[in-house]
């Protein structure tokens, strides 16, 4: 198979989909590895480091979405590419499309076989290929609310960690999944008085097994959350449905209620956002303030930290690239459930119900066109 890594063009966004080691590993499966010139510069991965293990370094997008039977991203394609991806192409990438309607209408009309990242599930409902990126995100999260509280940058001027003498900062983390656990270990480390919330008793059992002392762990609902806002400075959405538009837990009412100056970090903003005043924003522009609150809302964060995250998801996508490049994508279904649930838009078919339900499409099952 000829794979096709291409460089990233959403804004800020230095990450790439595979490093020099996994091109290596992808040649001695016997595949052709085409990477667009300076596609891993931003991480540090530079042409003549690709070229030495394998790979053909190609000038432009255009060619390699004409020659690679399966393209891969880390972001979801822009509008500027909808055109060139063909009938019957992999595009093996993060999709979001739950929160991305015009993008889920062009992968439609492309007929294209597309695959995300973020639904690819083990038989324990885990997401290996979001994993990742959802550890750095969730440290990433206490790193910028706690940077955004300093006065210069909008905040109320709190030191998280508190000095002796003086009471920390408190956190709530809304969710206490893979992002919401890592946020907790940042903040508790940093000597905050940190609170999660979960709607899952099991989760809550073990987190309060693991955590330090200074997290308290909470059930989920309506009143605690806007009891915890009042109080928070800084609050973390760390809420997802796997392949679904994120749930709004934070309404604009509750944020009139927050401290002015405390800052609200959505890590779920990919999804669409917990927070009902979320909306985008970018590493060169990464917040702005509503009713005296600051909101960091940056789409991609962990491309902030590009070397790590570039590392951390070749770590973890390319056992699937390799299977999906050595049986092709309907044999790599049938035998394996977990990259069967990766199945998004397939030859012009909706084939994940979150996607379907969030804008009302058809649904049509993935077994049907295996």
């Amino acid at each position: 198979m000829i794979v096709g890594i291409l460089k990233e063009i959403k804004s800020e966004e230095n990450r790439v989909s595979m490093t020099s080691a996994g091109v290596e590993v992808m040649k001695q499966n016997g595949h052709t590895v085409l990477v667009e010139k300076n596609a891993g510069t931003g991480s540090g991965f530079e042409d003549s480091v690709y070229a030495e293990h394998g790979a053909e370094i190609v000038d432009t997008a255009k060619e390699i979405f004409d020659r690679a039977d399966m393209v891969m991203h880390v972001k979801e394609p822009l509008p500027p590419e909808y055109d060139l991806i063909r009938e019957n192409q992999i595009v093996f990438t993060y999709l979001h499309l739950a929160a991305a309607e015009e993008l889920t209408h062009a992968l439609i009309k492309s007929k294209a076989v597309c695959i995300a990242y973020e639904t690819i599930q083990k038989e324990d409902r885990s997401l290996p290929l979001l994993t990742p990126m959802s550890e750095v995100a969730g440290r990433m999260a206490i790193q910028q609310g706690a940077k955004y509280l300093e006065m210069a940058q909008g905040g109320h001027g709190i030191l998280l960690g508190g000095v002796p003498g003086v009471d920390p900062g408190m956190v709530v983390i809304i969710g206490g999944g893979i992002v919401g656990t890592n946020a907790a270990k940042m903040a508790c480390g940093l000597g905050a008085k940190v609170y999660v919330l979960d709607m899952n008793l099991d989760r809550l059992r073990y987190l309060s097994d693991v955590m330090p002392a200074n997290c308290f762990l909470l059930m989920s609902s309506p009143a605690t959350l806007r009891d915890l806002v009042t109080r928070a400075d800084v609050v973390v959405g760390a809420v997802l449905i796997p392949g679904a538009k994120a749930p709004r837990l934070v309404t604009r009412e509750m944020v009139k209620t927050m401290k002015k100056g405390s800052v609200l970090v959505d890590v779920a903003i990919d999804q669409g956002g917990c927070f009902e005043t979320s909306k985008a924003t970018t590493h060169s522009d990464p917040i702005y303030t509503v009713d005296g609150v600051v909101h960091y809302c940056v789409a991609n964060m962990p491309g902030g930290v590009a070397k790590t995250s570039t590392l951390a998801l070749t770590n973890a996508t390319l056992p699937y690239a390799v299977e999906i490049a050595n049986k092709g994508w309907r044999k790599a279904m049938r035998q394996n459930k977990e990259i069967k649930l990766g199945a998004n838009v397939v030859n012009g078919r909706v084939t994940y119900k979150g996607v379907s339900d969030a804008f009302d499409m058809e649904y049509v099952n993935i077994d049907s066109l295996l």
